[in-house]
């Protein structure tokens, strides 16, 4: 579900010098922080503002991070340095590659907004602040918030980092429909906390105020530790009274909403379709299991219904739907539970089993009359097996479909390309979801269901008179219970009266209904300034314009999506939204970075390796397991390339080297038809997350984490030496943040690459990269080599070395220098190389390595060395690919 989310994250570096008292307090003080946001008819327009002073005798760098909702488009930044303002300024983002580059060149991470999780992006921006000077960050984004099982939703995630002397959440909220409830609730609330929330409502306008004081934020009294880290939530909904729904007007412009209360719902066919291929075995297929019997019990008694299960080959559950009876949904959850992983993947004869089911049962009329089938497709990866040409596919499953039924498409994990699925499923009157390999995989499958578990209307067509403008999309195929419809367009000067006319297909019925608004009745409701902001409804509509022309551009040919993408262009640039079209251009008093809306296709890992021209991605990649998840075969028209034969002709591998493409800094809509070829020679040689030297060996492994952005990793854990590292990866490219805990002496270290903090006895000392630091205490002594690394050396000679990697992004690079006197009893996922690790059946280039009794298939492979001892760039090791 994409929730509206609101985050407040601020970071500051502060410097320490070698020789003198690390400081214990930062020196940058945010003094003020306030999140404004109002929300009018369901558009929110936000304002973040925070103020921040340097109390230092010195210059200190200031690091402003702010995430958003993806959804959402920033519309404007700007940074006010001793009343020097700096503002953002929006361009077509082929017009600001050249400060891309410039960024770039200097080093600097020019890429100011960067994915951070399932609903989230990241924007940052750092400057140098002069000792005594002030600097005001005020970014401002809008969006449409989306009713989703009859609620909308405001995540806003409050993590300053510090206590605040001036701290303020404010939303308004006016719906002139009035507001049917409001709650809200926090992670983080303490019954001190709570007396710092107001909340007042009426009708129609409901205002929430969260202003804490310094003592109500302190974790403890006395403590300069906040307790301001977590998710405060507001929901609510509006009352429907109105058959044919609500329409507001102002400037000339109208706004649409519909969703009908109290309607029956048609009954679903609907076809579960299941990659079973191996890359899905552990917790992936547990998850799916758990997810498909809470679904199958979520089944209406009149739904009819099947599962097709798939790896190399296809098999159906039944040979016909069957009626969701108690007992059939029971013999369901049985089979259900036998399902295991392993093998191919055949995306392509799976779907066409499950349209050609339901051409059966249609043609048998086992099916009920009035009744709307889809199909639910599920993968956690590309096409291995049969047609593995995914242009080819989409074009198969749509010319198959011809319209007839709903395809929804799941991708589980990031090991598939989201542009794939999003085309396939656009094509096919559906959409596509990325199911995130996370604890709550389950949840997030069974709340995908629950969204379109209850049709309500099809064929629905919303009517307005001739003269009106420039409308959105009017005409939708289906509409389910607890969504919303939303059109909006111009209207003429001179119209004075604006009528409305709505027919759909009901269960049981054709519903038609029809009203008649007076403009200037409804342009007097939205006189109260103070709840809105500005021409909302021609912003709306603008937003939502941008948003439906870049999902068409995805489906259309290249003549047509070349007019959508000028038109969302165009757009874009009028009413200062940065989209995947635009950038914004960010000037700082001695540079300037530029700040692009990344897409989902962003977080790919099998892109992660993958250099790019335009819109066009390539990988060449070493032979893999027969249940690899890359596409398999050769684009048409190209040679294959030398190397060992597949192990099984018979299974239709793909020659050794495989060509991946998809939309990472994509323009949407932009197809490949023939991508280009590409040798061994031009493949980009990328870092490794980790790099393990072995213990009493020469060889190297190289190993890559696909986890979670933000989700804190074990990496290593030695009970019997006292120490435990865990990390976390940032827009899952790189590590950025670790945390390293030693029981003797009991100190924590929390390293990124703004700062390194050292907690020791109830005290916090602040150490910078940009400058050389020695901290010496009893067992442990640490190191900080200015903008390179950061050394920790036990008493068990046990040496954790750090990395800090500038070029081309920054991140942080960990080893160990020697890892022969760790404990039998080391665990983690880099911990578990070193104790009983060997090579078992070297054979070339692969081989299968055996860490603790867990096999671990590996590849010879180049990737750049990190360490700063290397002499040399490049590192010829064994990667492991670990997927959690």
């Amino acid at each position: 579900m994409e929730w509206p989310v609101f985050v407040v994250c601020l970071v500051f570096n502060s410097l320490a010098v070698s020789a003198e008292p690390a400081v214990y307090k930062n020196p940058i003080e945010i003094y003020s922080l306030h999140v404004d946001c109002k929300v009018t008819s369901r558009f929110a327009h936000t304002v973040i503002t925070s103020r921040v002073v340097n109390r230092a005798n010195e210059s200190k760098e200031a690091l402003f991070e702010v995430e958003l909702p993806k959804t959402a488009f920033i519309t404007d930044f700007s940074m006010t340095i001793d009343g020097v303002s700096y503002p953002g300024i929006i361009k077509e983002k082929k017009s600001a590659q050249d400060q891309y580059n410039a960024a770039v060149s200097r080093g600097q991470s020019a890429g100011l907004v960067k994915s951070a999780g399932r609903k989230l992006e990241q924007f940052h921006v750092s400057v140098n602040v002069a000792p005594a000077a002030k600097v005001n960050f005020e970014l401002i984004y809008e969006e449409l918030l989306k009713r989703k099982l009859g609620k909308y939703e405001l995540l806003i995630k409050v993590k300053p980092k510090q206590l605040v002397n001036h701290f303020q959440i404010d939303t308004h909220i006016f719906e002139p429909q009035g507001i049917r409830f409001l709650e809200s609730q926090s992670t983080f609330m303490t019954n001190e906390l709570n007396d710092a929330l107001t909340k007042t409502q009426g009708d129609t306008k409901a205002h929430i105020s969260f202003k804490p004081t310094i003592n109500q934020q302190r974790k403890n009294p006395g403590s300069e530790e906040t307790l301001l880290d977590g998710d405060f939530v507001i929901r609510y909904d509006v009352n429907r009274s109105l058959a044919a729904g609500d329409v507001q007007i102002v400037n000339g412009y109208f706004v649409h909403y519909f969703a009908p209360n109290q309607m029956p719902a048609f009954p679903k066919n609907v076809i579960f379709v299941i990659d079973k291929s191996g890359s899905m075995s552990g917790k992936k297929i547990q998850q799916t299991r758990e997810a498909l019997e809470k679904i199958l019990e979520d089944l209406y008694p009149e739904d009819h219904f099947n599962l097709v299960v798939f790896s190399a080959g296809v098999a159906e559950w039944q040979p016909v739907l069957l009626k969701a009876t108690e007992e059939n949904v029971e013999r369901a959850k049985q089979y259900v539970r036998t399902i295991f992983a392993q093998g191919g993947t055949n995306i392509n004869g799976a779907l066409l089993t499950a349209m050609h089911s339901l051409d059966k049962a249609t043609s048998a009329e086992i099916l009920p009359e009035e009744s709307v089938s889809m199909i639910m497709l599920l993968t956690d990866g590309q096409p291995t097996v049969g047609e593995t040409d995914i242009a080819k596919i989409q074009e198969n499953i749509k010319g198959a479909n011809n319209g007839k039924y709903f395809l929804y498409c799941l991708g589980f994990g990031f090991d598939v390309s989201y542009s794939f699925l999003e085309k396939m499923a656009l094509d096919n009157g559906g959409i596509a979801r990325r199911i995130y390999e996370d604890s709550d995989a389950a949840l997030q499958l069974q709340g995908f269901y629950q969204e379109v578990a209850t049709p309500i209307l099809k064929g629905i067509e919303m009517k307005y008179p001739d003269h009106v403008q420039e409308i959105t999309q009017n005409t939708f195929n289906v509409l389910f219970d607890g969504s919303e419809i939303v059109v909006a367009g111009k209207l003429d000067n001179d119209i004075e009266v604006f009528p409305v006319n709505i027919k759909a297909q009901a269960n049981g019925f054709n519903l038609t209904l029809q009203k008649d608004e007076n403009v200037m009745e409804k342009e007097q409701v939205f006189q109260d300034l103070k709840y809105i902001f500005g021409k909302f409804t021609e912003r709306l509509w603008a937003y939502l314009t941008i948003q439906q022309l870049l999902e068409k551009s995805v489906s259309a040919k290249e003549q047509e999506q070349k007019s959508l993408e000028a038109q969302a262009l165009n757009l874009s640039l009028k009413f200062s939204f940065v989209t995947p079209l635009t950038s914004m251009v960010v000037t700082k008093p001695d540079a300037q970075e530029v700040a692009n809306k990344p897409t989902e296709a962003d977080n790919e890992s099998f892109e992660d390796d993958i250099p790019q021209s335009g819109a066009m991605m390539y990988q060449l990649q070493s032979s893999r397991s027969r249940s690899s998840k890359r596409p398999a075969s050769r684009p048409h028209g190209q040679p294959g390339l030398s190397g060992p034969p597949p192990e099984n002709p018979s299974h239709h591998m793909a020659s050794p080297y495989d060509y991946s493409y998809g939309g990472k800094h994509f323009v949407p809509g932009m197809r490949l038809s023939s991508p280009l070829r590409k040798n061994a020679n031009s493949v980009r040689i990328s870092h490794p997350h980790f790099i393990v030297q072995l213990p009493r060996g020469n060889d190297a492994i190289c190993l890559e984490v696909n986890g979670q952005s933000q989700t804190p990793l074990n990496l290593l854990s030695d009970p019997v030496k006292g120490i435990q590292v865990t990390g976390k990866l940032e827009t899952r490219k790189h590590f950025e943040q670790f945390e390293i805990v030693y029981q003797k002496p009991d100190v924590r270290i929390d390293v990124s690459t703004q700062e390194i903090v050292l907690h020791l006895n109830g005290n916090t000392a602040l150490l910078s990269w940009k400058s050389n630091t020695t901290f010496p205490m009893t067992g442990l002594n640490i190191a900080v080599e200015e903008e390179k690394s950061l050394s920790l050396m036990g008493a068990d000679n046990i040496s954790i070395k750090i990395s800090y990697v500038r070029l081309p992004e920054r991140f942080l690079g960990l080893y160990i220098t020697d890892g022969a006197n760790f404990s039998e009893q080391v665990t983690g996922l880099l911990g578990q190389f070193y104790s009983n690790t060997h090579f078992e059946g070297k054979h070339g280039d692969a081989s299968t390595i055996i860490a603790q009794g867990q096999r671990h298939m590996s590849t010879r492979q180049n990737k750049k060395d990190y360490r700063v001892e290397s002499s040399a760039d490049n590192l010829s090791c064994w990667l492991v690919k670990l997927k959690l």
